[in-house]
């Protein structure tokens, strides 16, 4: 067997990967196998420099971020009592359910008035006042007043709740929604693919297939979106193989996607953390760089593959800069859905924040469109600038 030049070098201890970096080398597209081996090596400094290779391969050191604002319009879901990994949700009279009206929603926009944000977030729950009209009512007025800001808003699950009250296909969904103002699709919902998961986890939530398919139909339209996956819950290495490569087919089809975000499961105030036993745990930042390295390595058609600080914490994603990762979740303000499952990070970080984080790691920040076209480029630190 061939011994590639990376594990000579003493980057790669463990044999089982030694093949994978030859394929990785040459440019050859890794299997499911390849996957799972990767997912299961003891080896996390090995998997973590071969998806470090291909990013810088790729990107260099520049890392993107983006200077985003979450609104979370409604926590009014009729999955409340099916989603068990949820603290969010709640139902129509539940002590804590609330849904915005359009002012209360151009209320908490006015963080973009100052120009600085150039991306609205907007996902929320399945909430069956909330329809058709009360989201184009909003893009609306959030496009009027905030003309430079991209709406990038609704889950798949979301697009498909809000076919099924209106009785309207997808496609006539995404139509309306884009007419108002949408510009692209956030990657949410997706959770694990996997029947078997889904029934534990998510039962009667919109399957994997269906996920696939509003994604498919939105990008037809030329709609593009972002994708994820929800890991550290009752999923196997199989169940996470099988849903990487069903985004990755999807990929290979329409190119659709901008970027796929790996998301920890958060056990706390929630019904499936309390019968796993979860409680006050949390996936571990092995598991956490693995599934980020893993999705640079076999999702071969992304550019790009973010880290979401909010999930796993500043440092980690820090970390995770040099495990494959390219882009870093943004400025954001006030997130609430993570927190309310448990999340200790901060509701925000400042632009400061954002810079310093990346500088630490000896990486080049860089501002960016939700399309991912590069808008600024600041200096490296200092001593990185200097050597």
């Amino acid at each position: 067997m061939t011994t590639p030049a990376s594990s000579r070098q003493g980057a790669i201890r463990d044999p089982a990967l030694f093949p994978i970096a030859d394929r990785v080398a040459a440019g050859q597209r890794l299997s499911a196998a390849d996957a799972a081996t990767l997912f299961r090596s003891p080896d996390l400094l090995g998997v973590g420099a071969l998806a470090d290779a291909v990013n810088r391969a790729r990107h260099g050191d520049v890392v993107t971020f983006a200077a985003n604002q979450h609104i979370n319009p409604t926590n009014v879901c009729i999955l409340r009592k099916t989603c068990v990994f949820c603290g969010y949700a709640r139902l129509p009279r539940e002590e804590g359910a609330y849904r915005y009206t359009l002012d209360q929603v151009m209320a908490e926009a006015e963080h973009a008035r100052d120009g600085l944000t150039r991306e609205f977030h907007i996902v929320g729950g399945l909430d069956m006042q909330a329809g058709l009209e009360y989201y184009a009512s909003m893009f609306r007025a959030l496009k009027r007043e905030f003309p430079h800001v991209h709406i990038k808003a609704l889950t798949a699950v979301e697009i498909a709740h809000l076919a099924r009250i209106e009785k309207m296909s997808w496609e006539d969904v995404l139509l309306a929604l884009r007419e108002a103002g949408l510009d692209t699709l956030p990657g949410g919902g997706a959770e694990t693919f996997s029947l078997a998961v889904r029934e534990q986890i998510a039962d009667r939530k919109l399957g994997g297939a269906d996920y696939i398919g509003v994604h498919r139909t939105a990008h037809r339209l030329g709609i593009r979106s972002n994708c994820t996956m929800l890991y550290g819950h009752v999923e196997t290495i199989e169940d996470r193989v099988a849903h990487l490569s069903m985004l990755r087919d999807l990929q290979d089809e329409t190119g659709g996607f901008l970027a796929y975000i790996p998301l920890a499961y958060h056990p706390d105030d929630n019904e499936l953390g309390r019968r796993l036993g979860l409680q006050g745990r949390s996936t571990t930042g092995f598991d956490d760089l693995r599934n980020l390295a893993v999705g640079r390595l076999f999702l071969d058609n992304f550019d790009h593959v973010k880290t979401h600080w909010i999930m796993v914490s500043p440092f980690l994603s820090q970390t995770a800069l040099h495990f494959g990762v390219n882009d870093l979740e943004g400025t954001v303000v006030r997130e609430k859905i993570y927190h309310a499952v448990g999340a200790t990070t901060p509701q925000a970080l400042t632009l400061e924040d954002i810079l310093k984080l990346i500088r630490e790691t000896g990486k080049v920040p860089a501002e960016r469109d939700s399309l991912y076209r590069v808008l600024r480029t600041f200096d490296p630190a200092p001593a990185a600038a200097a050597s």
